[in-house]
């Protein structure tokens, strides 16, 4: 374990810092499952069908309710990262202090928007 995790008390920049990177590699993983998708979409309707019968369960929609939140926070993050870069702004540990509880808003209300949409679609099919 590095010593400086022994030494700082982490702070939620730090946090999303280090899930930024830690999301970045789920997303790789992630997307590596999404070309399965459409392989088994290639292959056919009745591996097409096992594949959505996954991914429709209750395992696959908690991966690809992580898979959501993981995008979310990656990309929030990559927006703030991008306005540090080319404006040199927002650089005050008090900006971003506020901008860091911004993002994880932002992330709860993104995946909470994709769910609610998702999930609704769902239940409107079965009522039909």
């Amino acid at each position: 374990m590095s010593p400086h995790l022994q030494v700082y008390k982490p702070i939620l920049s730090m946090v999303l810092s280090i899930s930024n990177r830690i999301t970045g590699g789920a997303l790789s993983a992630g997307s590596a499952l999404m070309v399965a998708w459409l392989v088994s979409a290639a292959k056919g309707p009745k591996s097409f069908q096992k594949t959505q019968k996954f991914t429709g369960s209750f395992l696959g929609q908690i991966i690809l309710f992580g898979f959501s939140s993981a995008f979310f926070l990656h990309f929030i993050g990559g927006i703030r990262h991008f306005i540090w870069d080319l404006s040199g702004k927002r650089l005050e540990k008090p900006e971003i202090n506020q901008d860091s509880k911004s993002e994880v808003i932002g992330v709860a209300a993104l995946t909470l928007a994709l769910w609610t949409i998702i999930l609704g679609k769902k239940i409107k099919k079965r009522k039909k």
